[in-house]
């Protein structure tokens, strides 16, 4: 009998997708509103706008995978940016607790599915053909980076400016 790779199943992708909320709670439960309001330029995003970009994913995979899973090879909807307005209306607390209870609730789905299920495919609407292995596979690329975006805001707000001699050690790329 032949190993599954990790590359064909679902496994690490949902494992990963799994530690994202605690991993986003823990790193923003005592971040100051100032810190998570900030932007390092006024085309950049605050840790606010991240959060809120990442429920805008979460909701739009979760979308896109509960097609792909039930519906044979479906048609894709394509991203459309929100509002920025409407964003920036909400608080990032409120942007952050509903990225949970979203992904929380997105996670029971996931692991529901066969083994096999990561095959199934849907049409990107740019992309052509998709497996769900792929899309999950983005989406956990897709905590990763912004993670690392979220950090590297924090970093360069709250410690960075105050750090002294040590700045010379790092370069906070927010």
């Amino acid at each position: 009998m032949q190993a599954i790779s990790p590359a064909s199943t679902l496994q690490p992708a949902v494992s990963l997708l799994e530690k994202t909320p605690a991993v986003l709670e823990l790193l923003c439960r005592d971040i100051p509103e100032d810190t998570l309001d900030w932007k390092p330029a006024p085309e950049r995003w605050s840790i606010a706008e991240v959060l809120a970009h990442l429920l805008e994913i979460e909701q739009l995979y979760a979308e896109r995978a509960k097609r792909i899973v039930v519906d044979d090879n479906p048609q894709l909807v394509k991203y459309q940016p929100p509002d920025g307005a409407a964003v920036r209306k909400r608080a990032a607390k409120q942007h952050l607790q509903d990225f949970v209870a979203a992904r929380r609730a997105h996670i029971f789905f996931w692991h529901s599915i066969p083994a096999n299920g990561g095959s199934r495919t849907g049409v990107h609407p740019e992309m052509g053909s998709i497996t769900l292995l792929q899309l999950l596979n983005e989406l956990a690329n897709h905590d990763l980076g912004h993670l690392r975006q979220i950090a590297e805001l924090y970093r360069a707000k709250a410690f960075y400016p105050f750090a002294g001699p040590f700045q010379r050690y790092s370069n906070p790329q927010p």
